[in-house]
């Protein structure tokens, strides 16, 4: 090849690459996607763990949220109220304070307390075992299965299995609610951090049939219900829940239980 032919394709090559730098220099100003500034201020501001415990594909689709009035100021559960006041600041607006949540295993079957029906030898993941009789070796089905599913999605180390039950650490929980929806058992929710007892059982079997499966299930009995001058406890199929906005934490609910499926929290 000829030193012309060389320079011709040189040129070339220089005027496409310059041609394409000026297309993609006019098409990033035409099709430029403004963003709020205050998005920018916000997105600063969260704790950046892109959990997505608020609702939103991460800290970022949570800002958007909130620079759009889709969203409240103080909806990122891991920044808590302080966050919120920040983020509250910024959108020019007074900040609300909200109920710390934390995550608790409604559970308390333990490998003291319950029953087992067989060995399992399978796959440690609690979602394998709902395609195992029984969905499991433990005789009840309502419970934890403690095979940590919860554990290893929760990106705050907040929940660990303990005698065959998961238990989270209230103090490092931030109600993500990743452990929630990956519990195939659906026996974790959220319940505020000042609460003072739980309710730790899932069981709506009734009371013999509880009794036969664990030690600490709650059989339905209607004492604490009985016996709590706040009105705060309900029996519904078998089964205990505490409303917290009546509940004073007197403890009495806890001294009448007989099952021990009332802890303290």
């Amino acid at each position: 090849m000829s030193i012309v032919g060389i320079l011709t394709a040189l040129g070339i090559v220089a005027a496409v690459g310059l041609f394409i730098g000026i297309f993609l220099g006019i098409a990033s100003v035409i099709f430029k996607v403004s963003v709020d500034e205050r998005e920018e201020k916000i997105v600063e501001v969260l704790p950046g763990n892109n959990c997505g415990g608020c609702g939103y594909p991460g800290c970022s689709g949570l800002a958007a949220a909130i620079v759009k009035g889709e969203a409240p100021v103080n909806g990122c559960p891991v920044g808590g109220d302080a966050v919120g006041k920040k983020v509250a600041e910024i959108m020019g607006v007074d900040s609300v304070e909200s109920e710390r949540m934390v995550a608790f295993v409604k559970c308390n079957g333990n490998c003291d307390s319950v029953k087992e029906n067989y060995e399992y030898t399978g796959q440690p993941d609690c979602q394998m075992l709902m395609f195992v009789p029984n969905q499991g070796p433990k005789a009840c089905n309502h419970g934890c299965h403690g095979y940590g599913s919860c554990v290893r999605v929760c990106p705050f180390d907040a929940i660990h299995v303990e005698n065959g039950v998961a238990k989270v650490d209230k103090e490092k929980c931030k109600a993500c609610g990743k452990c929630i929806a990956v519990c195939p058992q659906h026996i974790i929710e959220l319940i505020p951090y000042e609460a003072k007892y739980a309710v730790a059982c899932s069981s709506t079997e009734k009371g013999p049939v509880t009794m036969k499966e664990c030690d600490n299930g709650c059989i339905g009995c209607g004492l604490c219900k009985k016996n709590c001058v706040e009105e705060a406890i309900e029996v519904t199929d078998f089964h205990a829940k505490i409303d917290y906005a009546k509940c004073v934490g007197c403890g009495t609910c806890i001294d009448k239980c007989k099952k021990g499926s009332i802890v303290e929290h």
